[in-house]
């Protein structure tokens, strides 16, 4: 059992499609869980399916949704930075890793779950994730938490070989499937077409929901 984890991402719906299941998992084996949350999304590609949201009120239904999907999970400690979407990789990276060091140095955790840089495809997963090694980095070897990446570049296994974490979440799909249901202004096209694939059992789908790939970041 973990001490304290600490989940880093920038977007809303960024914890939801591969770590949800880890999450609800730490949280019913009793563990302290926080989740640091960059943005609002606010520049997110949807508005709804049908339409709800427009540009300027986007970022309030994220924040909503956001605090829907904690609420599935049990996530009672979330910090949103409010930082503006689509902008962290013009953040200054000691600046964020400032930050984060801050929020590490008060929780101390033993595991840190965030973005693999290199290997995270959106600009601002790799900022976030970059700060992140960088504040981590700063610790003393034999002081370091543990660091579990997401990693989903398609070059992600032949760079980096085969995830060296494969967690079965089967016991909480369900909280998995329902926070990806809770970022609706994003996801409802998505959970439309997901429920018939989950109706038929479709293999792909369901070995996607059940297991959950985690590459531990190689401090060099």
């Amino acid at each position: 059992m973990e001490k304290q984890v600490l989940v880093i991402f920038p977007h809303p719906d960024d914890e939801a499609f591969g770590v949800s299941g880890s999450i609800a998992m730490h949280i019913e084996n009793g563990t302290p869980l926080t989740y640091m949350c960059l943005t609002l999304g606010e520049m997110g590609r949807n508005m709804g399916n049908p339409p709800f949201a427009n540009r300027e009120s986007l970022s309030e239904f994220r924040k909503m949704e956001l605090q829907e999907a904690c609420n599935v999970l049990g996530i009672h400690d979330l910090r949103m930075m409010g930082l503006r979407d689509k902008t962290i990789e013009f953040e200054d990276p000691d600046w964020l890793a400032d930050e984060f060091s801050k929020v590490i140095d008060e929780l101390d955790p033993s595991l840190i779950i965030t973005f693999y840089p290199g290997f995270s495809v959106h600009p601002d997963h790799e900022a976030c994730g970059e700060a992140v090694i960088k504040a981590v980095k700063r610790i003393p070897t034999s002081k370091r938490p543990r660091v579990e990446c997401v990693a989903f570049s398609n070059d992600c296994v032949e760079k980096l070989g085969e995830p060296d974490v494969i967690r079965d979440v089967s016991s909480v799909q369900d909280k998995k499937i329902a926070t990806i249901e809770a970022h609706k202004s994003q996801t409802a096209g998505l959970m439309a077409g997901m429920k018939k694939r989950l109706q038929a059992n479709e293999e792909e789908l369901m070995n996607w929901i059940k297991y959950e790939r985690f590459w531990t970041y190689k401090f060099e």
